[in-house]
């Protein structure tokens, strides 16, 4: 072998592992976070989570890809260490299947069945669907598609291409005698080990040793502690993931690692013991790619088998491995916060981080929506606890602001699908608004807190102006708000007609507050708390029009505020009309009233004063 084989093997090597990647990361990409939303939710029993682990990992062709989202499962409180038991022992299992495709290509025959069937012959073929699929479909799921075949051909290439490369070795005695010295159980574990953890990829390390299989130096004596070890590498990257997590979450990858490293002893243990008396002549035969799949399927259904009646010992061992210090449980639960799910392992899998970004803007518009229900509620009845309830919430809310934008930046830079980038957009747009909301439910349970220290009221026609106006502001919110869960466009779009109600309305109490004004039946005092208050308003209803309006453009792929609100009264003008007349008669504030007395709003607070 000379320096250009070797080049040629690097070569084939890098086109390997790419391929699994572009393939795996394809495949992720296509389900569209649908496997890991059935993995959050569906493992209710060991078994199911056992089958569940199995057909996810299968599909997105690596275990360790699953074993780290499921740490991050347990890290962001979504799932207990106790439901993750059963999902790793089915990723285990799920990953010998790329294994089995990369057996193909040892199938030997003459006939034209077989040949088709040899990754050489249908490769190309692949290839070329993928590559017109992935360069001219428009639709993004073909494109995922055309990436998945493409990623498939380029991984069997370079399995060829290794396979090649490493031809020449087989009449090289150095390379046999070092497979020689891989029978030792311990060298063999040990060099699968290091392998795996260096590629971080059980599969990549099977299918490099599959690769070498076809040289014939390999013996199933050498390949067979080296697969233990192979199973015991790819741990690596679940305990790298786990480092600075939570305590459940670090027990989670040590159950992944225990799985594997008692279930490689107690199996070499056994199948030495039995040789012995045995002597399995196989062991001495050169190793194929079936094979090496059959023994790295055989032995991943064993630790199953070993474990699935006492899965609860993995977790004690995990407990023990990770303890708790006295006190210590209790801090970190109750430091828990509610943004579960934006954790950064998900970063990997678009799809399913888009969908957690969503959830959590779900709870912060619910927390908005709740924090301006409760400020307004205090014009009406001032209690004190609720002033401190709209602080705590705008607290929060502020906490979803800083967290969900710093992750929604990071999740940007990821691939994703165009309906994730449209959700991801209209999410960046739409948190800084909310977060504006609830500062001015702040302002107004401030001003509710200032009417009432003061012993200050208003007249009758202006409590009654402001319930007209506050019941307006209300349903904008909630209108809103009901869109941002939902992404509802029809709700979306009923947002700007009512807005521009809002600001009919904000005009007309002005001009009837100067009016009493003139009429000596309000303060000047009185005056700055109602201008503050209709500010509020009128900027609330601002900040819900951006939501909507951004709502509706991101489904457009545009984002031109004005553009959008022309056409809205130009080429929707008769249903903009009817919304807007709707509201119109909806929001209509009472008659003018001369020469009503005052209302003691101390005393409808219930402070219980004298009339002023």
């Amino acid at each position: 072998m000379d320096i250009f084989n070797f080049f040629t093997l690097l070569g084939g090597l890098a086109l390997f592992l790419y391929g699994m990647n572009v393939m795996g990361d394809s495949l992720a990409k296509a389900s569209g976070g649908r496997l890991e939303k059935i993995l959050e939710t569906l493992t209710s029993s060991t078994l199911k989570g056992v089958l569940l682990g199995l057909a996810v990992t299968a599909v997105i062709q690596s275990s360790s890809a699953t074993t780290v989202m499921v740490v991050g499962f347990v890290n962001s409180g979504i799932m207990t260490l106790e439901r993750t038991v059963g999902i790793i022992m089915g990723a285990n299992i799920g990953t010998t299947v790329t294994s089995w495709i990369l057996s193909l290509s040892g199938i030997e025959g003459d006939s034209f069945l077989i040949q088709l069937l040899k990754p050489s012959s249908f490769s190309p073929i692949l290839a070329a669907i993928g590559i017109l699929l992935h360069m001219f479909s428009k639709n993004e799921k073909k494109k995922d598609i055309g990436s998945i075949l493409l990623g498939f051909a380029i991984l069997m290439f370079g399995m060829e291409t290794m396979s090649g490369a490493v031809e020449p070795l087989a009449e090289i005695p150095q390379f046999t005698n070092l497979f020689l010295m891989f029978r030792n159980p311990i060298l063999g574990l040990f060099a699968g080990a290091v392998l795996t953890a260096i590629i971080q990829s059980s599969s990549a390390s099977v299918g490099i040793l599959q690769a070498l299989c076809m040289t014939g130096s390999v013996s199933y004596g050498a390949a067979l502690p080296i697969i233990m070890g192979q199973n015991i590498g790819t741990c690596v990257t679940a305990l790298l993931s786990a480092i600075g997590a939570k305590k459940n979450a670090k027990r989670a990858a040590f159950v992944h690692l225990y799985f594997n490293l008692i279930g490689t002893i107690v199996f070499l243990i056994l199948f030495y013991s039995v040789n012995a008396f045995v002597h399995f002549s196989f062991l001495d035969d050169a190793a194929n790619p079936a094979g090496i799949a059959v023994v790295h399927t055989t032995f991943n259904v064993f630790a199953t088998c070993l474990w699935l009646p006492f899965h609860g010992f993995l977790v004690k061992l995990a407990k023990l491995t990770v303890r708790d210090r006295a006190g210590e449980l209790r801090k970190e639960e109750e430091g828990k916060q509610e943004l579960l799910g934006l954790d950064d392992r998900f970063l990997d899998t678009p799809a399913f981080a888009v969908e957690h970004c969503r959830k959590a803007a779900a709870r912060m518009a619910d927390l908005t929506a709740g924090s301006l229900e409760q400020a307004i509620s205090l014009l009406d009845r001032y209690e004190e606890e609720n002033v401190q309830e709209v602080e705590r919430k705008e607290g929060q809310v502020d906490r979803y602001e800083d967290r969900l934008g710093t992750y929604l930046v990071q999740l940007s830079k990821h691939e994703m699908t165009l309906k994730d980038s449209h959700t991801l957009s209209v999410l960046l747009h739409s948190i800084g608004d909310m977060e504006r909301i609830s500062d001015h439910a702040v302002g107004i349970s401030k001003a509710a807190k200032e009417i009432y220290d003061k012993n200050l009221a208003f007249s009758q026609a202006a409590v009654g102006e402001l319930q007209v106006f506050s019941g307006a502001v209300k349903e904008i919110v909630a209108i809103t708000m009901e869109a941002v869960r939902t992404e509802d466009l029809s709700r979306a779009r009923e947002v700007e007609p009512l807005e521009e109600v809002i600001d009919d309305l904000s005009a007309a109490i002005k001009q009837r507050h100067i009016e009493r004004l003139r009429e000596g039946r309000c303060t000047i005092e009185l005056g700055f708390i109602l201008s503050d208050l209709m500010t509020s308003y009128e900027r609330i209803a601002d900040h819900c029009s951006n939501i909507a309006v951004c709502l509706v453009q991101a489904d457009k792929d545009e984002y031109g505020r004005h553009a959008y609100l022309q056409s809205l009264k130009t080429e929707d003008r008769e249903e903009f009309h009817r919304q807007y007349q709707a509201y119109s008669r909806k929001y209509a504030l009472p008659e003018r009233i001369k020469g009503t007395p005052k209302i003691d709003m101390r005393a409808h607070m219930g402070g219980g004063a004298s009339a002023v």
